[in-house]
């Protein structure tokens, strides 16, 4: 049965973060042959442990407790780099992937059917994923924008609860340490201000995990699979499955590409865009409730899942969801478009034991709640400082300083 993956009330949105301390690292990472900054790169301490991402402008700050010797910086299409940082807290490091190339003699082909492929490396998940129950740090945030506008921004350090993928989401939680939250004073600028789903979206979006939502096979049947040109991720070649949607179906399907490791079979990242065409589908998927005399209009609604593979096991390391879509009222000539973006990376983890229970249901996030209801106002700067953050992009910094602003 499909699954939604994003619930939208309607326009404020949530975040999440990890503990850091002692040791700073941070920098800017771009393309070495253009000089673009590369957004989402990971980020990680060498050896596991700690990791970020960057943010739009391909900025990141690494925290950790401990004396670091080399991050490790890798991308999908990119060489992977180690940077050795011993010494150089502090200091702004001016990072420069070079594309990956991949020579021909080395391209293995699968000859096979795609479909069978996606198969195998469904029933290798046991294999290849986490085989015993972890408990995550992570940092969430979510924004929306009205126009090219920042109206909201909510964000908050979660800890998540995963059983190993050999079981099914139903013990997995997630649940808040420490939040925060600012909206526009403008009345005008939102339509309402309750958000569903927050937090647990992380547990839903799992898709190698929660194999109700795309991975089994009366949804795959659904599509047609094509091969793509192979891919490059941490040095290591992966085959890459487009998925498009094949059968009618009174609910809206998606396109979709899957990068699947070469040697382990592993899901190393998997990219979801909902088929908007059908606009009654696509608002029946995306939309749960609505001001009256509002007209809502779908226009995007797309998840990129990246996985992390630590000394042979992979487990799922960052979500980003982002969905655009117009709202009109029936008495104005203009429509109003609205761009929501939510992010979650993992930036430090611990194995627990099969018989602990580290989070509660009664502590626990659910998909009910609204998490802007449930932290605090958008005030302390200093509030991230023992915490790993996806750092806010300038856009992001200066639009955060406005709406402060207006409260004053």
């Amino acid at each position: 049965m499909q699954k939604r993956f994003l619930s939208i009330v309607v326009v404020v949105l949530a975040c999440l973060t990890a503990q850091a301390q002692r040791t700073v690292i941070g920098g800017v990472v771009s393309n070495a042959q253009t000089g673009q900054r590369l957004a989402q790169v990971s980020v990680a301490v060498e050896g596991g442990g700690e990791s970020v991402v960057t943010n739009e402008d391909g900025q990141f700050s690494l925290k950790s407790d401990r004396e670091v010797q080399r991050i490790v910086v890798s991308h999908v299409g990119f060489q992977t780099q180690r940077v050795s940082v011993a010494q150089r807290a502090g200091e702004l490091l001016d990072i420069r992937l070079q594309p990956a190339t991949i020579e021909l003699r080395e391209v293995v082909v699968w000859t096979g059917d795609p479909r069978e492929l996606v198969g195998i490396a469904i029933r290798k998940i046991p294999e290849n994923y986490a085989r015993q129950p972890e408990l995550m740090d992570c940092f969430y945030r979510e924004t929306v924008m009205k126009r090219q506008h920042y109206i909201s921004v909510a964000e908050g350090v979660v800890d998540m609860y995963k059983t190993a993928y050999d079981r099914s989401t139903a013990r997995d939680r997630v649940a808040i340490r420490k939040g925060r939250r600012l909206l526009s004073p403008r009345s005008s600028d939102t339509l309402s201000v309750k958000v569903v789903g927050g937090p647990v979206q992380p547990i839903q979006l799992d898709v190698v995990k929660n194999l109700d939502f795309l991975f089994n096979d009366e949804e795959l049947a659904n599509y047609e699979f094509t091969m793509q040109p192979p891919e490059v991720i941490d040095d290591r070649q992966q085959f890459v499955v487009a998925i498009t949607p094949l059968l009618s179906q009174p609910y809206a399907l998606y396109f979709g590409k899957f990068y699947i490791d070469r040697e382990t079979l592993a899901f190393r990242r998997i990219e979801l865009q909902l088929d908007v065409r059908d606009r009654d589908k696509a608002t029946r998927y995306m939309l749960m409730r609505k001001p009256l005399g509002v007209r809502f209009r779908p226009k995007e609604l797309s998840c990129l899942i990246d996985y992390r593979t630590d000394d042979g096991v992979t487990r799922i390391s960052y979500i980003r969801n982002a969905f655009r879509f117009n709202c009109d009222w029936r008495r104005r000539l203009f429509a109003t478009s609205f761009t929501a973006t939510c992010e979650l990376v993992v930036t430090d983890r611990r194995t627990v034991s099969t018989s602990d229970r580290p989070l509660s249901g009664r502590e626990s996030f659910d998909s009910r709640d609204a998490f802007f209801d449930k932290v605090d106002y958008f005030r302390d700067p200093t509030f991230w400082r023992d915490y790993n953050i996806i750092e806010p992009s300038e856009s992001l910094d200066r639009a955060i300083n406005r709406i402060l602003k207006r409260y004053e």
